[in-house]
């Protein structure tokens, strides 16, 4: 009997591994876009956060998804971030 190995990952905003499945991917695009990725299949470089408006403020703090894309995150996308998370959590 094999046991199925649980894909994880860790949210830039409270460095928790956590299941790939419970957190939501942000995907800076090969064209430089940076969307949110509720279904893990964009192509291009993908970071993960956790399903919450914390951790989003924490990473947007800490600056995280600048480095995990190596390029400058504007408040702009952030904001765009934090109302599609707001959406999706209803």
């Amino acid at each position: 009997m094999t046991v199925k190995k649980i894909p994880m990952r860790m949210c830039t905003g409270c460095h928790e591994m956590k299941p790939k499945k419970e957190l939501i991917r942000v995907v800076k695009t090969p064209e430089g876009e940076i969307k949110l990725d509720f279904t893990g299949k964009l192509n291009g470089r993908g970071a993960y956060i956790c399903n919450c408006a914390e951790c989003l403020k924490k990473a947007k703090k800490q600056n995280s998804l600048s480095r995990a894309f190596s390029m400058a995150v504007s408040a702009e996308v952030y904001d765009n971030l934090e109302k599609a998370l707001s959406e999706a959590n209803g």
